[in-house]
């Protein structure tokens, strides 16, 4: 998994979103799977200058002497007998390690009750600063995400839409210092339910990040990335850049900070180690309706994978405005809207691999519906 898991969107992203977003899309015809079409306007590019280096942190850590820690000297120990770690080089490294208050407040729950809106979320993601920027990406990478595509089997527009919502692009790789959000939240995670299992997890990011930048000789205090330890432009933790992360652009290094290529590569990797599966037929959802006797109603929130051949769908009363391919299984999936009616689509098995890269159905219904709308965009410009 990228990120930790979640079934519903992260407060935080929706706080990061916010700050990105442009005009939402106006409303739209529907094609027959029931996509909205992107807008046609098109919107002026604003070019942008990167700077060398890795961004400036934003915020102001605090020294707590995480190596007095007890659980902090017994994680240190564990590193120096199991990854052969010098005991007294890792006391250095956190003694320079800060705390940040900022990265546990992210990381807390959204408060209970509210109500989840697809509608609004949405149109946080899928609006034209990112189709756009989307445009612009996929014509200066088409090479890379065309042997992507041939290579691992994920379309093009797949791979630019999750690019385009985790980070626009490289534009917001975050500006945490990665050692700073992960030692803070595997040892101060706030109170909530899991919290060992989360601190847990932490933790083996924490290691996973110590054993890439020793792998790649890179200083561990010099990777940026969110509140939550991801990093570069798809927003990798540090376990699945060691794990799924390649090489695409064969210049003997990972960067999935400074490389596009690598980006796109790993994106494709991570995808079908997590189940893609390239000769499956059709759009990955179908725009469904749903019948009042609500026998159906069994079907929603059965996990992340698809399970239900398509004449069970119908037994149970659910039906979609084009037909579905045979000799496959699919998941109901239901968008809600707060007080407006919840939208419902049928899911393939490739629409749930990309719940694993982050588990929430709105995120992955904004990356299908922004590398959509990218595509279209890009025909229609060229």
């Amino acid at each position: 998994m990228k990120i930790m898991p979640s079934l519903s969107p992260s407060p935080a992203r929706w706080m990061l979103a916010l700050l990105l977003a442009a005009a939402p899309l106006a409303q739209a015809a529907v094609d027959p799977y029931g996509y909205k079409l992107p807008p046609s306007q098109r919107h002026k590019q604003t070019k942008v200058v990167k700077k060398k280096g890795p961004p400036p942190v934003d915020y102001v850590g605090e020294f707590v002497n995480f190596g007095e820690w007890k659980d902090v000297r017994a994680f240190l120990d564990d590193l120096a007998a199991r990854d052969g770690f010098d005991r007294a080089a890792l006391d250095s490294l956190m003694g320079q390690v800060r705390y940040v208050d900022a990265a546990v407040q992210l990381i807390k729950p959204a408060p209970p009750g509210k109500p989840k809106n697809w509608q609004a979320y949405s149109k946080l993601f899928i609006d034209p600063v990112r189709i756009d920027a989307g445009v612009k990406f996929w014509n200066e990478n088409q090479d890379a995400l065309a042997r992507a595509e041939a290579l691992y089997g994920v379309p093009a527009e797949i791979l630019v839409g999750i690019i385009g919502v985790e980070t626009v692009y490289g534009r917001n790789t975050g500006r945490f210092r990665v050692l700073d959000a992960l030692t803070t939240l595997a040892f101060s995670y706030p109170e909530a339910p899991a919290r060992d299992e989360r601190m847990a997890f932490f933790r083996s990011e924490l290691e996973a990040t110590l054993l890439f930048a020793r792998q790649n000789g890179i200083d561990p205090l010099s990777l940026r990335g969110s509140y939550a330890g991801a990093v570069g432009m798809p927003q990798f933790m540090p376990s699945s850049i060691v794990k799924y992360a390649v090489d695409f652009d064969g210049n003997g290094k990972v960067d999935l900070l400074g490389s596009s290529s690598d980006a796109i590569g790993s994106v494709a990797a991570f995808l079908t180690a997590h189940g893609w599966r390239r000769d499956d037929p059709g759009p990955l959802v179908y725009a469904a309706e749903v019948s009042p006797n609500r026998a159906w109603e069994g079907m929603i929130n059965q996990g992340l994978a698809a399970k239900f051949p398509a004449q069970d769908l119908t037994a149970a009363g659910v039906s979609t405005t084009s037909a579905l391919p045979s000799g496959m299984v699919f998941g109901l999936v239901d968008l809600q809207n707060g007080a407006d009616p919840t939208e419902y689509w049928v899911a393939t098995n490739n629409f749930y691999a990309i719940t694993q890269y982050n588990r929430s159905y709105f995120y992955a219904m904004s990356v299908v519906e922004l590398g959509r709308a990218v595509r279209l965009s890009r025909g229609a410009g060229m």
